[in-house]
């Protein structure tokens, strides 16, 4: 009895024991399920946080009004400020230049241009606002070039030995020398004006009080051994137009000449070599019955911006067409103004722009992403003058009412919309509008190109690619070793490839991108013939296999059917290869790839989108067998049993009870592959030309999300637009991997209930 009773205590005390350990298991997997999903939703929330920023409206302080003191300095006619937006500059049609403080109106410093006697103003022009030069047309055909000018100095805060006083002191600067430039050496006035400066050169266009259209450049030279500088002086008189112009825009790079005249039409020049201008086009911007009120040319010297009478506003610029000549054509148009428009004017490095018209209201418009950034309105009177500080981060505003308003302003995204991000945009110097993804460049002028449409495509391009190649391999291998290999030979066949999936992808990615690729592009015919050949050369052994006598048969052994693939694979592969270059002989010109591009059109990159299929789909191909292959395996036995017993074939018994029962497996299977294609980085980094293009060809490369956030996360700035733009990527990879996940689940559960009955 007592001995009964200690095996009671000790069956209990087991039982207790086991209790414990499920309690314990159970609170582990539970902890264990609830971390990944507080990690996965930490991450989401993080990317997130990081986007969110791109997508939130641009903010505009509330506009302050700041009295100057009249002082007799004329009509506003340039208003502009410092990098740090605390000092403002204004200019008058006298010569006047103020620097006052942008807080609260103090002037700071006032001078007044250089005129030589007896001399008056005639015309203003500033150039781009990335040079900061103005300058001033006189009533004798002179022109005197100025610009701002902030010396920054440092001293000791008498109050605080370890901290600086900065201070600002304006002041204005002729980078060409206090001498007027002579424009028209007949002497007449300069009505209006024209003018870009750099260290080098000058270019100045004017239209004269006799109404004639004269050039004048200057090129500037020093001694490499006195060190003097010699400037050299050109002059002409370009072809007149019809109509009174309104308005004369040179860009930059002092290439192009822009003269607006009759109202609604533009005369555009080429003026790249100053002692032969030529009149390139005359173009009608605006149906008849509007007119061109106000105009300017974009940073970068590229775009025009014209606003009209009724309000509206549009972008055009340069178009080549086929016969390699240069067209203005419309790009688009944007959100119209409630009234005239009267002002314009671009931001110093962007492609932005501010519009004034005369009920008073301002908009800051962005070109890139066609977007009505911020839009303000100053009151009643109309706008005269606008500016922008150099970074963009403030506007200046001058009424009819003589007060110059002023407000901070928050604009740090305007690249970003819907449609810039996702659908075609014409950029400037493109004949169409295009898919593009370009960051960076080496120049100042670059317009940024942040489409991620095309890097979204080449994501599912690659995924495509391996999965048409991983998939039926993949699959078809599982079902035959689960289901007819014999289990000796299973034993050596699934942990062999389940091992391949140790490999590391960036020694795929390696392979692939220095040997793959080359062998492919040298031997391309004979590839394509393998791909052709390879199917049916397993369905012409397997008939052939089913017509041998069974006594052959036997000595192969049940199961062991697929070594003989081995030697076929091995023939039919070389024969291929063998008869390629014959056939590109025949047929191609001996050059297959050089006949696609010449003769189809089609482009053709070493690193193309069949040298990634291969390389992907090899890295793929372990993911789906191992889980298609114990999916199939994991049928129970009782089931095919069964099947065979009431007569059944294996075949049939394969197609109506073991695939029905294993597809939840082989579909999760194909869904894990398809998440590994997706998120992979290294092959599709090195095996790819990296191009992000839109092009569905077997023989052109691609760039996706991942790879383009490896490439690019380095060198983007903390952030910038480019560097959430990658977070935005990861984000987009992010929620399209749960979205299939989620849907390949939910297909999963269906497919598991209906065939649980089996």
């Amino acid at each position: 009895m007592e001995k009964i009773e200690s095996n009671i205590s000790k069956v209990g005390g087991y039982t207790g024991q086991r209790m414990a350990k499920d309690k314990l298991f159970k609170h582990v997997m539970t902890f264990g399920g609830l971390s990944v999903i507080i990690t996965i939703s930490l991450i989401f929330f993080y990317l997130a946080s990081v986007v969110v920023p791109i997508f939130t409206p641009a903010h505009m302080d509330e506009l302050q009004k700041i009295s100057l003191p009249k002082n007799g300095g004329g009509a506003t006619v340039h208003l502009t400020s410092e990098e740090q937006a605390e000092i403002g500059v204004r200019m008058t049609d006298r010569g006047s230049v103020s620097f006052f403080d942008l807080r609260d109106g103090r002037l700071m410093a006032e001078e007044s241009v250089a005129l030589p006697q007896g001399v008056v103003i005639r015309s203003f022009a500033a150039g781009d606002p990335s040079q900061q030069s103005v300058a001033y047309g006189l009533s004798d055909g002179r022109m005197v070039i100025l610009r701002q000018d902030f010396k920054v100095t440092f001293q000791q805060d008498p109050d605080d030995s370890e901290k600086d006083i900065r201070t600002i002191t304006p002041s204005i600067a002729y980078p060409a020398g206090s001498e007027p430039l002579v424009i028209d050496e007949s002497g007449k006035g300069l009505k209006r004006l024209a003018v870009q400066h750099s260290e080098e050169n000058t270019t100045a266009v004017a239209l004269t009080e006799d109404n004639r259209l004269v050039l004048a450049a200057f090129e500037s030279s020093s001694n490499m051994i006195t060190g003097e500088v010699t400037t050299e002086r050109i002059g002409t008189t370009l072809p007149m137009v019809e109509g009174e112009i309104s308005q004369i825009l040179l860009e930059v790079k002092q290439r192009d000449l822009y003269v607006v005249h009759g109202g609604r039409h533009v005369s555009h020049y080429d003026v790249m070599d100053k002692q032969n201008p030529r009149l390139v086009q005359t173009v009608a911007l605006v149906p008849e019955g509007e007119r061109i009120t106000a105009a300017t040319i974009l940073s970068g010297g590229f775009s025009l911006i014209i606003g009209t009478d009724k309000g509206n506003v549009a972008q055009w610029f340069q178009v080549r067409d086929e016969a390699n000549n240069n067209h203005l054509t419309h790009i688009r148009s944007f959100k119209p103004m409630a009234g005239k428009v009267t002002t314009i004017a671009p931001e110093h490095f962007r492609k932005g722009f501010l519009v004034g018209d005369d009920k008073g209201h301002v908009s800051i418009y962005y070109a890139t992403s066609q977007r009505l950034v911020l839009e303000r309105s100053t009151g009643s009177e109309p706008v005269r003058v606008v500016g922008f500080a150099p970074r963009a981060n403030a506007i200046l505003v001058e009424s009819a009412g003589d007060a110059i308003q002023t407000a901070r302003v928050n604009n740090d995204y305007p690249e970003i919309s819907f449609p810039a991000l996702w659908q075609k945009v014409w950029y400037e110097s493109y004949q169409e509008p295009e898919y593009n993804w370009q960051s960076s460049a080496a120049t100042s002028d670059f317009e940024p190109k942040f489409s991620v449409a095309p890097l979204t495509f080449g994501t599912l391009k690659a995924a495509f690619y391996a999965m048409m190649v991983a998939v039926p391999l993949a699959v078809l291998g599982a079902i035959f070793a689960a289901y007819f290999m014999s289990p000796k030979m299973r034993s050596v066949v699934k942990p062999s490839i389940e091992i391949m999936e140790a490999l590391p992808t960036v020694i795929l990615g390696f392979l692939a991108g220095l040997w793959l690729a080359p062998w492919v592009d040298n031997n391309l015919a004979g590839t394509l013939v393998a791909l052709f050949l390879l199917p049916f050369s397993f369905v012409i052994t397997s008939y052939l296999w089913s017509l041998l006598p069974d006594r052959l048969k036997a000595r192969v052994g049940a199961g062991w059917e697929a070594a003989v693939l081995v030697p076929v694979i091995i023939v039919v592969f070389g024969f291929a290869i063998q008869i390629g270059h014959p056939i590109e002989a025949a047929f191609f010109g001996g050059n297959m790839p050089h006949w696609l591009s010449n003769e189809l059109g089609w482009t053709y990159e070493q690193r193309n989108s069949l040298v990634v299929g291969i390389a992907m789909g090899f890295a793929v191909i372990p993911t789906i067998f191992s889980i298609a292959e114990d999916a199939v395996f994991s049928v129970p036995k009782h089931l095919t049993s069964g099947s065979l017993a009431l007569g059944a074939t294996p075949w049939q018994t394969l197609f109506n009870v073991v695939l029905l029962t294993a597809s939840p497996g082989i579909f999760s299977a194909i869904m894990v592959g398809m998440g590994r294609a997706v998120g992979e980085t290294m092959i599709v980094l090195m095996a790819t030309g990296n191009t992000a293009v839109m092009d569905l060809s077997i023989f052109t490369g691609f760039r996706t999300l991942s790879a383009n956030i490896g490439v690019e996360m380095p060198e983007a700035a903390v952030g910038t637009t480019h560097y959430r733009l990658l977070f935005f990527s990861a984000l987009v990879l992010f929620v399209f991997t749960f979205v299939v996940n989620t849907v390949a689940e939910l297909v999963r559960q269906r497919l598991r209930e209906k065939y649980s009955s089996l």
